[in-house]
């Protein structure tokens, strides 16, 4: 999608006040953030000091799984040639940058055996690797994995993926787990750790401790040699291994950096919160709506409509839900492409915008909906078991999903407000969603809040900001942090209508 333009939008959007990026006095240095997200990878070079933030993409490239008889599996190698490339490109254009660090999706990890990976990542969305969920639940109930995790059921989580491994023999005790970010820092830096938000999505984290949950480990009969030790944001993991300083021409004194390296951490980061009064969602393949806490929400009414509670940087608590997000809309236009349509993205958006009368709304988390495949055709099942109409045209398709989603996140926000204990009058949405004008209306007229839009880069933000903090280039709390990002990167606001505007 195009960036959005102040021409393009609709007339209950408004640009907010533009506030001042120019340089001033202060230091400012160079960073690199490796972003690898669920359908792409970049690699972004930050510029970074106190009146200073800045985001250049040095190199993009696609990150599409492989399926084996092993299963579907990730693409990990051509993923690391890619990082490597983008350094080298990122070090060519700006030789002083100081560190790098690495975010990805979470859940997903390889195995390795001293200094060698001896898996394949597999992708969460392998149907192969639910069969871990009995396999983990015939030895510790769901309550109790709550009431230690803290972590909302999802069948792909690691600890049932782990389960899988263990059954099928290829865990014993000289083995070890490296999450994705984890397993590319090392490759770069020769150092196995693992970072805390990261591990905060394997279902075997500690929710009170941040440290690996020794009790559930042990029932799960899991070798405790499995788990490297857990660093928080901010850690340096290492310098560079010579060999890689000489393929991307950097300093071997170039310094890895663990940020939060899940990329809904690193999102949250960079998300302009104005106040505790502010939700946040990360809109991207999922969508991750919540709260930002102190402490986590363990209650059984909040493990019951599966809200998570996922370590944040510097100590946060990421009280949020699970929504199957813009998947939804991308994996639609696979379909009609794969059909021989040619799908404009941004032309599809103004049409769904246009259409008019009763739309369908279906459950954006069925279980249906999580494989790869005919999008559309599921999606029409859904609404015909609920004796809704079925979506006739790609432009009411995509209007079904786009307002099913909308009503999926007000939903979620009422249920957050309930079981924190918070009120919620803004919604920020950043990442690739906050481009989608459509969506942005539409969540505001569903949740009744004013909505405020971008950045649509808040996880590579976020990312550089941590590694800025850590290098000495910036100093300060969260908040601090994010009145950078609002001053450099002002949102756009969304009004919610009237019911029929």
């Amino acid at each position: 999608m195009s960036r959005l333009t102040p021409a393009s939008l609709p007339p209950s959007c408004d640009e907010l006040p533009s506030m001042s990026s120019t340089l001033g006095a202060g230091r400012a240095g160079w960073v690199a953030a490796v972003d690898l997200g669920a359908t792409s990878g970049r690699v972004m070079l930050g510029q970074v000091g106190p009146d200073r933030l800045a985001l250049d993409l040095v190199h993009r490239f696609p990150n599409n799984p492989v399926r084996t008889a092993d299963g579907l599996c990730w693409n990990i190698l051509e993923l690391y040639r890619n990082v490597l490339l983008g350094l080298r490109i990122a070090f060519d254009r700006e030789p002083s940058i100081s560190s790098i660090a690495i975010d990805s999706w979470a859940v997903d990890y390889a195995l390795l055996r001293g200094d060698r990976m001896i898996s394949t990542p597999h992708h969460y969305r392998d149907e192969a690797r639910v069969a871990g969920v009995d396999l983990v639940h015939g030895i510790v109930s769901p309550e109790e994995l709550y009431a230690a995790s803290g972590l909302q059921f999802l069948p792909f989580n690691t600890i049932y993926q782990l389960a899988v491994d263990q059954r099928d023999g290829v865990i014993d005790e000289h083995t070890s787990l490296l999450m994705i970010p984890d397993l590319i820092a090392f490759w770069l830096t020769g150092e196995q750790r693992v970072e805390q938000t990261n591990a905060s999505t394997t279902g075997l984290l500690d929710v009170a401790t941040g440290d690996w949950s020794r009790t559930l480990i042990d029932k799960l009969g899991l070798p405790e040699s499995l788990f490297p030790p857990i660093v928080p944001p901010g850690s340096v993991i290492g310098g560079l291994r010579s060999s890689v300083a000489v393929e991307i021409g950097a300093p071997e004194s170039v310094q890895v950096v663990a940020v939060g390296s899940h990329d809904t951490a690193s999102a949250v980061v960079g998300v302009p919160l104005a106040d505790h009064g502010a939700a946040y969602l990360s809109s991207g393949t999922w969508s991750l709506i919540g709260v930002e806490l102190d402490e986590p929400v363990l209650s059984e009414a909040s493990r019951a409509v599966n809200f998570t509670n996922e370590g944040g940087v510097d100590g946060r608590i990421r009280y949020l839900h699970n929504v199957m997000g813009l998947w939804l809309l991308s994996e639609s236009v696979r379909t009609w492409e794969r059909d021989g349509h040619e799908i404009d993205l941004t032309s599809l958006i103004a049409d769904a915008t246009a259409v008019t009368g009763t739309i369908p709304l279906f459950d954006t988390n069925h279980d249906s909906l999580l494989p790869p495949g005919d999008m559309p055709t599921r999606i029409a099942a859904l609404c015909r078991a609920t004796g809704q109409p079925v979506p006739s045209t790609p432009a009411v398709v995509v209007r079904s999903i786009l307002e099913s989603l909308a009503a999926a996140y007000a939903d979620a926000i009422t249920t957050a407000e309930e079981l924190a204990g918070v009120s919620v009058d803004t919604v920020n949405i950043v990442g690739g969603g906050s481009q989608n004008p459509l969506l942005c209306q539409l969540t505001a007229d569903y949740t009744g809040r004013i909505v405020e839009a971008g950045p649509v880069e808040a996880t590579a933000i976020g990312n550089v900001l941590i590694q800025a903090r850590a290098a000495g280039l910036l100093t300060g709390t969260l908040e601090e942090l994010r009145r950078l990002v609002a001053d450099t990167h002002p949102p756009l606001r969304y009004q919610p209508r009237s019911p029929g505007a």
